[in-house]
């Protein structure tokens, strides 16, 4: 049975996290993970710090061949990281063992993984070649992918569920917002950017499902 898991990697234990040493306040977002023939090439969103900053926070690490701004939404920027897969992260496991990454989400304090197997085989390998290679993972999240019973068939992990609820309990959605990221994040005990992760996340599967359902039906 299809299976996800959540992995947490210390920020400074993943290439990009050597950002945070000169923009701490920043949030990284993954987008995609793209295997090539020598190269892992994923594209990442980047908030709360200006265009000029960018690309000179992100300081040359072994594991890094190339960064550059690919282009800009508001005050989020898309930049494209390349380098070799000969260097050992998270990133390269995952294209070694062909288990897609759903999205990886990286602040301050650790760098957020969620990933998909075809069933927990998939996933305990991801898991023990990290630590062959001595990559410090932690499983934070564990569960097999089965329809929730609204008519959607959206499928949320419990951080996403409880993160969407609260701002719809709350008033998030409303125009204007009654409630901030912050205060969500009080009530949860994370920092806002997580909140702000967990629903992007959480929105993205159930427009996702939803989608899908609507373009199956006959």
């Amino acid at each position: 049975m299809a299976t996800e898991a959540t992995f947490t990697v210390p920020s400074d234990q993943f290439p990009l996290g050597t950002v945070f040493h000169q923009l701490p306040n920043v949030t990284v977002t993954l987008e995609r993970l793209i295997p090539a023939q020598n190269v892992v090439i994923p594209y990442f969103w980047v908030r709360g710090t200006e265009a000029k900053d960018i690309e000179s926070a992100f300081t040359e690490h072994p594991g890094v061949d190339d960064i550059r701004l690919v282009d800009s939404v508001g005050d989020e920027y898309l930049l494209r990281v390349e380098w070799v897969l000969d260097y050992n992260d998270v990133l390269t496991v995952l294209a070694e063992t062909g288990v897609p990454l759903i999205e990886a989400t990286g602040t301050t304090n650790e760098w957020r993984f969620e990933i998909r197997g075809d069933d927990r085989s998939d996933i305990a390998a991801f898991q023990e070649r990290c630590r062959a290679l001595d990559i410090p993972v932690t499983l934070t999240e564990l569960h097999a992918l089965t329809p929730v019973t609204s008519g959607t068939e959206a499928v949320l992990t419990d951080t996403q569920q409880e993160a969407l609820v609260l701002a719809y309990e709350r008033g998030y959605f409303e125009s204007p917002r009654e409630v901030t990221l912050e205060a969500l994040g009080e009530e949860l005990g994370i920092s806002q950017q997580a909140v702000g992760s967990r629903l992007r996340g959480g929105i993205k599967r159930v427009l996702g499902n939803t989608l899908s359902a609507l373009t199956a039906r006959p």
